[in-house]
């Protein structure tokens, strides 16, 4: 699909307003997206387990604008307060789809969102934050558009979602998503993201994910200044290159259940995300001393165990501690005696892979 294909036909009919509400879960890569073209094209595939309890919930209320007015009108309330200083990321992110999405321009809009985790815990709220809200439009469009069937509309809620925040197009659906063209990967994207096409091993189908919180609070460079810190940069083509390797060699790791090549490929790509930030011009370190402490743990435990769990990193200091089901009170129990002290007030998060989104029923 292109995206001529999400353009709407004229809209049936126009409700007078309503309510909508959906939750969205984030989502961690295991082949990293860093760097990125025009219109949130990624600049390499990228492929994410999708997460459970980290996850943000929208409402969308919307009333048929009084007049005749050309222009966007939405209220944001963050956690039932207020929040102006996100208005302008909504207001960027509303001009971008208004041509995919032209009831934009028909109603006043309150925007009702909340995340599952503290805001300052250092979790990027981007991809959950934006994937919530393009399913509450989309939802809205549907009721516009009645015979749209439900694949397209996760297509395009994903294709939306992406013109927010690029990794937000993988926070949809579950469990494993990939975004990105790849040459053999069947019908994949740089528009939306898809359901990995190919068989996983059960072994990878209750893994865990445990967030440590290494460090809360506001990032020293955004992942946004960072993606542009790729033109240019006398590695990327290296790296994209390597991201498409990667991808094709995780087909034959997921389908056998290859644990020991899983965890090579996982930690070299979050690795690698890092080395590309400390290598741009300029450079920068968001790793911690405590990141490093974790995964030196980690890999010691690792070796002396046998046990299955390794890390990966997003573009900030915290640590994606991850391992299968069962594995996990082996796991949790390192966790607790060994990594939680390097946290910040002892903070971290236990997660899981989920199935994606889902909308929250009206309980009037």
């Amino acid at each position: 699909m292109t995206e001529k294909d999400f353009l709407p036909a004229p809209y049936q009919h126009f409700s007078d307003g309503g309510k909508v509400t959906w939750k969205a879960p984030s989502n961690i890569a295991l082949v990293k997206y860093w760097g990125k073209l025009a219109d949130q094209i990624p600049a390499n595939p990228s492929i994410s387990f999708t997460l459970d309890a980290c996850a943000t919930t929208t409402t969308v209320s919307y009333q048929k604008k009084e007049s005749n007015t050309d222009g966007l009108s939405f209220d944001l309330l963050f956690e039932g307060k207020p929040k102006e200083d996100f208005k302008p990321k909504i207001e960027t992110f509303f001009n971008r789809i208004v041509g995919y999405v032209p009831f934009l321009k028909e109603y006043d809009f309150t925007i009702e969102t909340s995340n599952s985790f503290p805001h300052s815990s250092g979790i990027a709220s981007s991809a959950s934050g934006m994937a919530a809200l393009s399913l509450c439009l989309m939802d809205i469009e549907k009721q516009l558009t009645p015979n749209m069937d439900d694949q397209f509309f996760k297509k395009k809620a994903s294709f939306l979602a992406r013109l927010g925040s690029g990794s937000a197009c993988r926070s949809i659906e579950g469990d494993l998503i990939q975004w990105g063209e790849h040459s053999k990967i069947p019908n994949s994207s740089n528009f939306y993201g898809i359901k990995y096409p190919f068989e996983v091993n059960p072994v990878f189908k209750n893994y865990h994910d445990t967030i440590l919180l290494v460090h809360k609070g506001q990032k020293q460079v955004s992942s946004t200044v960072g993606h542009d810190l790729m033109h240019g940069h006398p590695y990327a083509e290296n790296r994209f290159q390597q991201a498409h390797e990667n991808l094709h060699k995780l087909k034959s790791i997921l389908a056998e259940g290859d644990l020991e090549n899983f965890i090579k490929i996982v930690e070299s790509e979050a690795l690698t995300l890092h080395t590309m930030m400390m290598t741009s011009m300029p450079y920068f370190i968001l790793m911690k001393p405590d990141t490093l402490e974790i995964i030196n743990k980690i890999w010691e435990y690792r070796k002396e165990s046998k046990v299955p769990i390794c890390f990966t990193l997003d573009a900030g200091a915290n640590v994606h501690v991850l391992y299968p089901e069962s594995v996990k009170e082996k796991a949790i129990q390192f966790i607790q005696n060994e990594l939680v002290v390097h946290c910040e007030k002892g903070h971290y998060i236990c997660d899981r892979i989920g199935i994606g989104a889902k909308k929250i029923m009206d309980k009037k």
